[in-house]
């Protein structure tokens, strides 16, 4: 499958590095925004932009920016509406009837749709989220898997760091946090984006896949370091028994992509 063409909906933190990155390859990106003062910077950078809103239907936006690309990329979150669950489904089913039958979908999806099983977490887990979010996401997979079957593959990615997003500026300064001795989550922007390539690259379509650097230092060294490391009060933690936690495993997506993590270490980050 030659892709010339892709669309990503919704073009933020994530979105807008991946459509420049894939612009640089000579492929056409249609981006949207939700925000009139971002399209200028789309069109900057190559991309044709999009004014779109999926809590306002409007089929002729929908149709125009899904025609013609061979792979559309859903990358928007649920949001934090009291009745999110609901809303974010309905969000997606407004543009899901619009997308053509030949077109091939990545859903940035989350980790946050595991619950806590104090062990590895792999894609075969059975899944019970803990917060609404993760119950939203994961709504929002089952919607699109019933719909799309084996053309459409979800990505799980662990927790966004990366550039301006400095983890450091999390919990600085934050006193008696618990589960210190858990386990994080992370993963580099630029190892979301060289997934993302992996799956279209591959053509691994009907899949689900874990994103998430291979270690997993503990909550409290990783964040006293990443304060440190940009000068902020560190975050103390108290001292308890046991911990609540899951070890995304990343394995699928080194074997079936054939993916070498560009930031393996989450302290090396630091």
């Amino acid at each position: 499958m030659i892709v010339k063409r892709i669309s990503i909906l919704g073009c933020g933190w994530l979105g807008l590095p991946l459509a420049i990155d894939f612009e640089s390859k000579g492929i056409h990106i249609k981006g949207s925004t939700t925000s009139d003062s971002k399209l200028s910077i789309l069109e900057q950078n190559g991309i044709s932009s999009f004014l779109l809103d999926l809590r306002i239907e409007n089929p002729e936006v929908y149709m125009s920016f899904l025609a013609d690309s061979d792979v559309l990329i859903i990358n928007i979150p649920p949001g934090r509406d009291s009745n999110v669950v609901e809303t974010y489904s309905e969000r997606i089913t407004n543009i899901l009837h619009y997308i053509p039958v030949a077109q091939k979908v990545i859903f940035v999806s989350s980790t946050s749709v595991y619950q806590n099983t104090n062990s590895e977490v792999r894609e075969t887990q059975k899944i019970v989220p803990e917060k609404m979010s993760g119950k939203a996401i994961l709504a929002v997979e089952n919607l699109l898997q019933k719909s799309l079957k084996e053309r459409v593959t979800i990505i799980r990615l662990s927790g966004l760091v990366g550039y301006d997003r400095l983890p450091g500026r999390f919990l600085a300064n934050k006193k008696g946090l618990k589960n210190g001795s858990a386990p994080v989550n992370i993963i580099h922007r630029d190892d979301c984006i060289g997934l993302i390539n992996a799956v279209i690259s591959k053509e691994a379509w009907g899949q689900i896949i874990n994103g998430c650097a291979d270690k997993h230092p503990t909550r409290k060294k990783y964040y006293t370091l990443a304060a440190k490391k940009i000068g902020l009060v560190p975050p103390e933690f108290v001292e308890e028994e046991g911990a609540h936690y899951k070890t995304i495993s990343n394995a699928k997506s080194k074997e079936l992509l054939d993916y070498t993590y560009v930031y393996p270490d989450p302290l090396k980050l630091l």
